[in-house]
């Protein structure tokens, strides 16, 4: 898809890595030559990681809980001295829950917070602090088209997402001295992801409709006539990984134009 060895020499790190969107970014960086290192809550990160490198890639494991911060910090600790300054991370590791906002709980809001917005801010405090000595980097974090115009029965979820967008728009002015980019990615729904397996099922419920039904409902307000694909992700985040210099500070649609602004 990409030059090989376009990232050699580079250090990138990718949260939510064991599966799905976080998956496909590892194993782009990694074709790309990166050191590429992986967080994930699931073990099964550490089985992706054995695999990369068996087939002749640089890559290494975390099992980590990106809402520890201390645990978050030791491990950028480590990688930095194992393989040199970090140059990317991709904050892709979230949550996501639907219900009537009626019946959002104190626990549940809590829990939306410290995984979506707490936990980014964590892996960037870790990443930063090469990044700034190094005088270069990319971050680049995950929100949502919920986190622009919000979306029924996940105000929480919305709320989350929203915060990364403000969130991104803050450290892009504090980290642009550094020369450090940082932007965030606003996709609409996206197959193959188990966000979206959450989700239809909760529309299926919530709205009392067949899944079909509700993938009909959600494709038919995209102007492209498709949903996300996760290679649409790869292909935007790659790019800001590798071009994109000019770039801070936005908050970029992936929506086939259902979200515009």
């Amino acid at each position: 898809m990409y030059p090989e060895q376009e990232l050699k020499g580079k250090v990138c790190v990718v949260t939510g890595a064991a599966k799905s969107i976080g998956l496909a970014i590892a194993e782009q960086y990694a074709r790309a030559g990166a050191a590429t290192v992986m967080f994930d809550i699931d073990p099964e990160v550490q089985n992706v990681a054995e695999r990369l490198n068996k087939e002749g890639k640089t890559a290494k494991a975390y099992t980590l809980d990106i809402t520890d911060r201390q645990a978050v910090l030791a491990s950028f600790d480590e990688i930095e001295s194992e393989f040199g300054p970090v140059y990317a991370l991709f904050n892709n590791a979230g949550a996501v829950d639907q219900r009537p906002f009626e019946e959002i709980t104190p626990e549940q809001m809590d829990r939306m917070f410290r995984i979506n917005v707490n936990g980014t801010l964590w892996c960037i405090q870790g990443a930063a602090r090469s990044m700034k000595a190094n005088r270069r980097g990319r971050i680049i974090n995950f929100s949502s088209k919920s986190g622009k115009t919000g979306s029924a029965l996940m105000a929480h979820y919305s709320a989350a997402k929203g915060a990364i967008i403000a969130l991104t728009h803050a450290l892009a002015f504090e980290l642009a001295p550094y020369n450090i980019n940082v932007n965030c990615l606003c996709p609409g729904i996206t197959e193959a992801t188990g966000v979206w397996a959450q989700v239809s099922s909760g529309y299926t419920k919530n709205l009392n409709l067949p899944r079909e039904e509700v993938i009909k409902k959600f494709t038919a307000k995209v102007p492209l006539g498709r949903l996300t694909a996760i290679s649409d992700i790869v292909e935007f985040v790659y790019f800001l990984t590798v071009y994109g210099s000019y770039c801070t500070g936005q908050a970029f649609n992936i929506t086939g134009g259902r979200e515009v602004h």
